[in-house]
């Protein structure tokens, strides 16, 4: 008689590979009208970065540009501009997290909204008091962590990469998007 040795059967959930916790909170529409709500239109206005203007992203912004397509819009009212609104993605422990920035034509914060957060922890960042420190923030600001940009304890790195994210998308408003 042969003997079998035992076979090892996992839960289904030991086998799934990916995020174990992932939260849209907000569409792109949804945080259009959270963060620009006079606009009544807002006009797809895609980047596309060559390498070498992704480097001059980078070397301003002191943090890398990693997609050669940035998903922008101008929001508008009446027709005129009142600003820019981007969709980004940063890492935040291991995941990304999906955020969007309005940025006003002279280069300022208008807002920042967490749409989409896939890790455990973190999410925090969500919280509009955190957010908030970030709204009026230009590129002549700092932006260091635990100094003007308050760090939450367990959502270290979510702070930190959305902070430096924003800055990044000054730059690219600065270098691309600015009005004369």
């Amino acid at each position: 008689m042969r003997e079998f040795a035992p076979l090892l059967i996992l839960p289904a959930a030991a086998m799934v590979a990916g995020p174990a916790h992932a939260i849209e909170y907000l569409t792109t529409e949804q945080a259009q009208k959270a963060i620009f709500p006079e606009a009544d239109r807002f006009v797809a206005t895609p980047l596309l970065l060559s390498e070498p203007q992704r480097e001059a992203i980078s070397d301003q912004a002191g943090v890398k540009q990693r997609w050669e397509r940035q998903d922008v819009w101008r929001a508008e009212k009446n027709g005129q501009l009142i600003g820019w609104f981007i969709v980004d993605n940063v890492v935040g422990k291991h995941e990304f997290i999906t955020y969007a920035a309005g940025l006003l034509p002279e280069g300022k914060v208008k807002g920042v909204e967490v749409m989409v957060f896939k890790e455990t922890h973190g999410d925090q960042i969500r919280e509009a008091s955190w957010r908030k420190t970030l709204e009026g923030k230009t590129l002549a600001d700092p932006f260091k962590l635990d100094q003007d940009v308050p760090n939450i304890s367990g959502a270290t790195l979510s702070c930190r990469n959305v902070m430096l994210g924003v800055k990044r998308l000054l730059v690219i408003q600065k270098l691309f998007l600015a009005t004369p």
